[in-house]
């Protein structure tokens, strides 16, 4: 076992912060690097980083390394690359849609994108509350539906059923203002 996988052991059976705090300054400045090679703003690669280690400390308990412990770490900077990667494309994209489709509207068209925006809100307020939760930590924050469940302390079927209800439920709240909707919510997807 190496020393960074002995630290890691550490952390897991231990809690030790120390030893977590050691493995977080040992990797991440070259982790920053690597990420680098995916996403070219050097802040987005140092939250990603950040985000990372967030997450293996959230989740140390839980976590399975099938290799070593820096494979663990390249690997898991790398999928969090990809998934902000994949997360601008789609901003960008429903940006560039809306700017096509709505060039030259006037004000009174924007106003009404406002207007709609809240009936979304209000729709989304007369969700239960943990449905709600659970629908805005996937739709708009982007976390998947394992990490809610660990967040919310559930089970994974209990969030696919949450999200089901809630999509219905505005669904049938907002069948009128759905086509307007979508063209609003491409900024959070």
């Amino acid at each position: 076992m190496d020393y960074c996988d002995e630290l890691f052991w550490k952390v897991v059976v231990k809690d030790d912060e120390p030893a977590f705090r050691t493995l977080f300054y040992q990797f991440f400045t070259p982790l920053c690097v690597y990420a680098m090679r995916y996403v070219s703003n050097r802040e987005d690669c140092e939250d990603i980083v950040q985000e990372t280690f967030l997450k293996l400390w959230k989740n140390r308990k839980s976590v399975e390394i099938n290799s070593s412990f820096r494979n663990f770490l390249v690997t898991s900077v790398k999928n969090a690359c990809i998934d902000h990667l994949r997360k601008q494309d789609t901003e960008l994209a429903g940006k560039e849609w809306f700017a096509r489709n709505h060039a030259g509207e006037s004000s009174e068209n924007l106003y009404a994108v406002t207007e709609l925006e809240q009936v979304l809100n209000t729709a989304l307020a007369r969700l239960p509350e943990n449905i709600r939760t659970v629908f805005e930590m996937n739709r708009f924050d982007g976390k998947t539906y394992s990490e809610i469940a660990d967040a919310q302390q559930i089970s994974v079927k209990t969030v696919e059923a949450y999200i089901t209800k809630a999509l219905k439920l505005l669904r049938n709240n907002l069948k009128d203002f759905l086509p307007v909707l979508l063209i609003c919510l491409c900024r959070y997807f």
